[in-house]
């Protein structure tokens, strides 16, 4: 069965076991918002699908086109994305990143 980018957002939170509020909360959008994408009612644009890739570790080709797994499944899958996220931020945001991860690295330790 070929199901649309909305179908697959409807199963990613159902796999996740979480309702519209909660998924809508996560990445920061209105549940109201969600259920329009869900009914396909509103077209799923490419931040939306950046943000659940992010927010839940769904492989972003998977939800754009269904192809691959659902999620990343390796530690090395994620670094990949991580790297491909990372080198598309202009210098300053890299280094605020870098920062944010050495100040979580610190909370961890503690």
């Amino acid at each position: 069965m070929n199901m649309t980018v909305s179908k697959r957002i409807r199963h990613i939170r159902q796999t996740l076991n979480m309702s519209q509020v909660e998924f809508a909360k996560a990445i920061y959008i209105s549940n109201g918002y969600i259920a329009e994408l869900e009914c396909e009612h509103r077209r799923v644009n490419d931040r939306i699908i950046h943000l659940i890739s992010l927010t839940f570790g769904v492989n972003e080709n998977w939800l754009k086109t269904g192809e691959g797994d659902m999620f990343y499944k390796t530690p090395s899958e994620k670094l990949q994305r991580m790297i491909s996220l990372f080198n598309e931020l202009p210098p300053k945001f890299q280094d605020y990143v870098m920062l944010q991860i050495e100040q979580l690295k610190n909370v961890t330790n503690n």
